[in-house]
């Protein structure tokens, strides 16, 4: 959308990595198959402080084969002006963060602190603070 020729962050030659357009329809493919064949058909366990928190909030425990409350992740909440937002906005923060971060969270966690690079240490602690920081502060705002 002309957003490179101003800003350098934005300046990325996307047709000289052709090969992550098969390397998306792999993704998308392998994810349908697993979410068809090989989904598990049991409750997830969650502790009970989990599930006191998660229902204070206002979110209902997943059913048999979900990982997810129903009313951010489905299409009857999915629909719901505050979780599109929350959903849209968080897509767009993964995405600008890892290209911010140089890499993702598993990226920089596993092989970045294997190579002890600094860098991934200090991307690794600002994850679990943006987590912590999520989990018990900006979520507890938005579902209120």
């Amino acid at each position: 959308m002309g957003a490179g020729k101003k800003i350098n962050y934005f300046d990325y030659n996307w047709k000289s990595h052709d090969w992550l357009f098969l390397f998306l329809v792999g993704t998308v493919i392998g994810g349908f198959l697993a979410s068809r064949f090989m989904a598990n058909q049991e409750a997830m366990i969650l502790g009970e402080a989990t599930i006191v928190y998660l229902t204070d909030l206002g979110l209902s425990m997943p059913s048999i084969g979900e990982l997810s409350p129903k009313e951010i992740f489905s299409f009857g909440g999915g629909f719901q002006l505050k979780y599109l937002f929350m959903l849209m906005s968080g897509g767009f923060l993964i995405g600008f963060g890892t290209r911010y971060a140089g890499g993702c969270t598993s990226g920089h966690a596993i092989t970045g602190l294997s190579n002890l690079q600094l860098p991934s240490l200090v991307a690794v602690i600002g994850f679990f603070i943006g987590g912590i920081a999520m989990t018990y502060f900006i979520l507890p705002l938005i579902l209120s």
